[in-house]
């Protein structure tokens, strides 16, 4: 397995915190247990920019960060590794979208790689809200209406905050990579690919 850069490991690092930061920001709250978030944006640019595994990487530290900062919510051990941990590195199945996304980007369809780009925010925000989906159905059943069943609950607490999510972070992230194509095309691929061109 191809170890990761330097270069790689460094913004793994800083968009993670830069992910808890956004965090802290005022949500968009629909209801108590509906939230709607630009926090994964970060995530998704390391997605683009590297791919799956450092994204996952990525998406894993910031649970970690979650948890260490006291900013989690833990009913027990298992729930806390589901949503902080397995929930958040799903993030980076984005970054399955890497290719198609660069190639669009290097050869100048800049429709297509926004295609690509919001496909692979709903792949990644479904990805986690699967996981919150699950652990909200095990374990917050109890916070649901009378009468309504755990995973009816989850499913639309879950499933509305991930649509939601999903919806903002594809806004953001067109209207990012559109006026900024090389925030996610790295310096190292250009000279590459000018290299391949003079060749």
């Amino acid at each position: 397995m191809k170890k990761l850069s330097l270069t790689a490991m460094i913004e793994v690092s800083f968009f993670a915190a830069f992910a808890i930061i956004l965090d802290f920001l005022p949500s968009i709250k629909l209801s108590p247990s509906i939230s709607i978030s630009a926090a994964m944006i970060p995530i998704f640019i390391l997605a683009f920019r590297w791919g799956f595994k450092v994204s996952f990487i990525a998406g894993l530290l910031w649970g970690i960060l979650q948890i260490a900062m006291g900013d989690a919510w833990i009913a027990t051990p298992l729930q806390a590794f589901i949503e902080y941990f397995v929930a958040f590195a799903c993030i980076g199945f984005a970054g399955l979208f890497y290719r198609p996304i660069q190639n669009q980007l290097r050869t100048g369809n800049k429709k297509k790689a926004l295609g690509w780009i919001v496909l692979a925010v709903f792949a990644g925000s479904f990805a986690r809200y699967f996981w919150h989906f699950i652990a909200g159905v095990l374990f917050f059943g109890s916070l649901a209406p009378e009468g309504m069943s755990p995973v009816l609950f989850s499913f639309l607490a879950n499933g509305a905050t991930m649509l939601g999510a999903a919806i903002l972070c594809s806004i953001l992230a067109s209207l990012i990579i559109s006026s900024a194509p090389l925030l996610i095309i790295r310096k190292s691929d250009v000279g590459l690919q000018t290299q391949k061109r003079a060749s």
